[in-house]
């Protein structure tokens, strides 16, 4: 198995020598692949080879969209992590519901 920021990198480049360039395609192409995982899902399909696929694909896109826009894919993620590592929460109905903070803890509090 590759290492994770080896894959990362040559999927950039792979998006690179393919000429892929168009911020606003990519993002309707990342939509596409939701839909297909979503599809995927609906049908209660979770270890389906497409489903796989889905993931993937969602992941190849992520990574050109953050190249085009100059971003580091790892970086994103990690950012990503450090916004929800400490977040407090409950599970209804199967999702992860946030804590609100309190109007004193909101002070400087960015939402995503």
């Amino acid at each position: 198995m590759m290492n994770t920021d080896e894959l990362i990198g040559l999927i950039a480049v792979w998006g690179q020598e393919k000429g892929i360039n168009s911020i606003d395609k990519q993002t309707v192409k990342l939509m596409e692949e939701c839909g297909e995982l979503a599809h995927e899902i609906a049908r209660s399909r979770y270890d389906s080879l497409e489903t796989k696929d889905a993931i993937g694909d969602i992941g190849v896109v992520l990574i050109i969209l953050a190249d085009l826009l100059g971003l580091d894919f790892g970086e994103c993620l990690e950012e990503a992590y450090n916004v929800i590592k400490n977040r407090t929460g409950s599970i209804i109905n199967g999702s992860f519901v946030r804590e609100v903070p309190s109007q004193d803890e909101r002070v400087g509090f960015q939402s995503y």
